[in-house]
């Protein structure tokens, strides 16, 4: 049987995303089960929002998919907000935090090239 692949998989920003995912469920693992419903529960959801996002925005026009990767970038932004409380709260080391932050850095870094790239392609083809 042939794999069935989408589009989207093929997409850098959309495997660093599932990267990202993936670390941030053996993080939370370690979390006090205090936090199932608090922090663990909100940081796995927005780590997992940025793939989501990507993956529902792809193959739709440029606009929406621009738009997909706006919501994307706020769910990173979250992601930076929940490694914070959880290093503030001594759940996660400075050096896991900024582990964190340099792959969130560059999810976003990601996300805005490829937001400017849609944007100039859809500026190409309105001229």
């Amino acid at each position: 049987m042939n794999p069935i692949k989408f589009n989207f998989e093929d997409l850098k920003v959309y495997q660093k995303a599932l990267d990202f995912i993936d670390d941030t469920y053996k993080m939370t693992k370690d979390f006090p089960k205090s936090e199932n419903y608090a922090l663990s529960s909100q940081f796995k959801r927005a780590s997992i929002s940025i793939a989501l996002n990507i993956a529902e925005g792809a193959g739709d026009t440029n606009a929406q998919f621009n738009r997909y990767l706006n919501i994307a970038s706020g769910s990173i932004k979250e992601c930076v907000v929940c490694s914070t409380i959880a290093k503030r709260l001594d759940y996660l080391d400075k050096e896991e935090d900024y582990s964190n932050r340099v792959k969130l850095e560059e999810l976003s870094k990601m996300t805005s090239s490829l937001q400017k790239y849609l944007k100039s392609n859809d500026s190409r083809t309105n001229n």
